[in-house]
């Protein structure tokens, strides 16, 4: 008994700290971004591995947070901006009214996609920490950016930024 006990208790204690260990990876700059698919308030669906070849900007916030209604009037100026076949503006909320958030859209003037996150699995694979929130993406899906809080997404500086990725 003595014989089988000992290993058996090293291969348990073994695989109790492997899986003890083990973590979900969450997006990194210059790293793959975590793949998704998400359906908008439309019904559309939004798959990121479709998107390649596209710069992506992903926005994550909130109806209930002010510096994500402030910075929006800017990112819908970027989303009118920007070409259509380089560029794809992406926001996401989570634990949210779907007709909530497009009512909010309606009455800053928004007309990019609000992704619905209800189960949070997209927020928790890009670590989201607060909102506002954003990631671009590259165009080969690889995260280059990532932003903590509003921006001024219509400055200069954001401007060329994006136009770079977009460039490359």
């Amino acid at each position: 008994m003595k014989k089988i006990f000992f290993p058996v208790a090293i291969i348990c204690f073994t695989f109790l700290l492997v899986a003890c260990g083990q973590r979900q990876d969450i997006a990194e700059v210059g790293k793959p971004a975590p793949e998704f698919t998400l359906v908008d308030t439309k019904g559309k669906t939004w798959n990121l591995s479709e998107l390649k070849g596209k710069v992506v900007f992903l926005n994550f916030w909130a109806t209930w947070c002010p510096p994500c209604r402030e910075e929006m009037p800017s990112m819908q100026m970027v989303h009118t901006f920007m070409p259509n076949d380089t560029f794809t503006m992406l926001s996401v909320i989570n634990n949210e009214s779907p007709s909530l958030a497009d009512a909010m859209a309606a009455k800053i003037g928004t007309t990019f996609p609000i992704l619905i996150d209800q189960k949070s699995m997209v927020s928790q694979a890009y670590g989201v920490t607060g909102v506002p929130e954003t990631y671009i993406i590259d165009k080969q899906g690889v995260v280059r950016e990532k932003f903590l809080g509003a921006v001024k997404w219509d400055s200069t500086e954001s401007m060329q930024m994006l136009k770079k990725y977009i460039a490359k």
